[in-house]
């Protein structure tokens, strides 16, 4: 069996390696085929993919399964659609490698054909149940489904995909958000799944022309009623989702224990200065800053404070955070879970390092209306680069003071702060420095 742990399906997988009679996690470093070298006879060193079935979380005695993203859904479903298309099989599954380097064995659950007066195939949809896993997820048990029919133009040198959202899938109506007001809610990555999956079957198949995929989710409506969609100006339906293509279970006690384990690990391996941030692009982040030996990097999802408290107990050194302000604007408030349902105060936030800074009332004013702390962002920057800065130095200087007082000085933190748009905003001073001892830093 392969048991996951914290942030270890950053690496694609950990090994389960029985020692001396005990089991215990060793955690290696691997990566995705995509990204492995060859061995110097020219053999690939990439390790076999996973699958699903064999991943879970172990914690106190209780085990707790992993699932599948709307963004795996719809490529996999995209997929099949594809094959009985262009290939003109009947299957009853799908597989599907996921960027995290997970196999999926999907069940197809609806299947329906379009057809032309003289009985060709003119498009075909399959629809695929997202399982969740054991995560608590209002989009557990909804159908995705993939629409994927022909462009009716000449063929072109190479096959190519056009995307969008149909009943169900949300439109996003503001700026600031992975995609553009008026494209489909359909991120960027299950995007690229969705058509690398769809080019690899139009390759196998020989077709070269255009090729219409069409997600649609039939629950979708009702379903964002339930989230933050509504929020973020995403109207008519929900989001396809995912990073990694996989679900880890978010239960929050398993979620804390979890992070406890794998901190301790970090510490028992040496890792008395730690890179930590609430998720997959921190990491990303970090490796532009120039940190790449990850072993010492752990995510703590929304728990910032019981991360602290743990790092404590545990008799950490130093901290360094690697946050997206999104995320992090919350904690120069005081708030230590970051949770959109624990509590969002992120323009009242910005706004009020923004005065502090010398805005003005209507750019404050216009920071309080702001979707998203991009657009927030986008703002200040008109007020002018001098504006910006100070605001961004003034959020920094927050954090530092609420992480300060929440372990009780016991040991060093430092921060630095990033949005996907612009980039790296600010740090600490102590920042550079951190990120010079965790290059330092070798396991014994």
């Amino acid at each position: 069996m392969v048991s996951l742990f914290g942030n270890s399906m950053r690496e694609g997988l950990v090994k389960y390696h029985k020692c001396g009679g005990e089991d215990t996690l060793k955690l290696e470093n691997t990566r995705t085929e995509k990204d492995s070298e060859p061995c110097s006879d020219g053999e690939n060193t990439a390790e076999p993919a996973v699958s699903l079935e064999d991943m879970y979380t172990f914690v106190n005695h209780r085990k707790l399964r992993f699932g599948y993203t709307t963004g795996s859904c719809a490529a996999a479903a995209a997929k099949a659609a594809a094959i009985m298309l262009f290939e003109g099989k009947q299957i009853e599954t799908v597989e599907l490698l996921t960027p995290a380097n997970v196999q999926l064995h999907l069940e197809i659950s609806e299947k329906k054909v379009t057809r032309y007066p003289d009985g060709s195939v003119r498009k075909v949809l399959c629809g695929i149940y997202k399982d969740g896993g054991d995560d608590v997820d209002h989009t557990s048990g909804a159908l995705i489904c993939a629409e994927v029919g022909r462009i009716e133009k000449k063929d072109s040198e190479d096959a190519y995909v056009v995307i969008d959202g149909g009943n169900g899938v949300g439109r996003v109506t503001r700026p600031g958000l992975d995609q553009e007001p008026g494209q489909a809610a359909i991120n960027s990555v299950p995007r690229k799944m969705i058509r690398e999956a769809v080019l690899d079957v139009c390759g196998k198949a020989g077709y070269r022309g255009g090729v219409s995929v069409v997600i649609s989710v039939p629950d979708g409506e009702r379903i964002a009623e339930k989230t933050f969609n509504g929020n973020l100006g995403i109207i008519g339906g929900i989001s396809i989702l995912g990073t990694s293509g996989i679900v880890r279970p978010m239960s929050r006690k398993a979620m804390i224990d979890s992070m406890r384990v794998e901190m301790n690990s970090l510490c028992r391996q040496g890792g008395t200065h730690l890179l930590i941030s609430p998720g997959n692009y921190g990491e990303e982040f970090a490796k532009v800053l120039g940190i790449y030996d990850m072993r010492f990097f752990m995510q703590c999802s929304n728990y910032v404070g019981e991360v602290l408290e743990m790092a404590e107990e545990l008799e950490v050194e130093s901290i360094l955070f690697a946050a997206h302000i999104g995320k992090f604007i919350k904690v120069a408030g005081g708030i230590m879970n970051t949770h959109s349902g624990e509590a969002d105060a992120r323009m009242e936030i910005l706004a009020s390092c923004a005065v502090r800074a010398g805005a003005g009332i209507d750019t404050v004013r216009e920071i309080l209306n702001s979707n998203t702390t991009e657009d927030a962002l986008a703002i200040l920057k008109n007020g002018g680069q001098e504006l910006f800065e100070r605001t961004m130095e003034i959020v920094v200087d927050k954090i530092m003071y609420y992480l300060a007082r929440k372990c009780g000085n016991s040991f060093e933190t430092g921060v630095i702060l990033f949005s996907g748009k612009f980039g790296k905003l600010a740090e600490s001073e102590n920042a550079a420095m951190m990120a010079e001892r965790l290059k330092r830093q070798k396991l014994p």
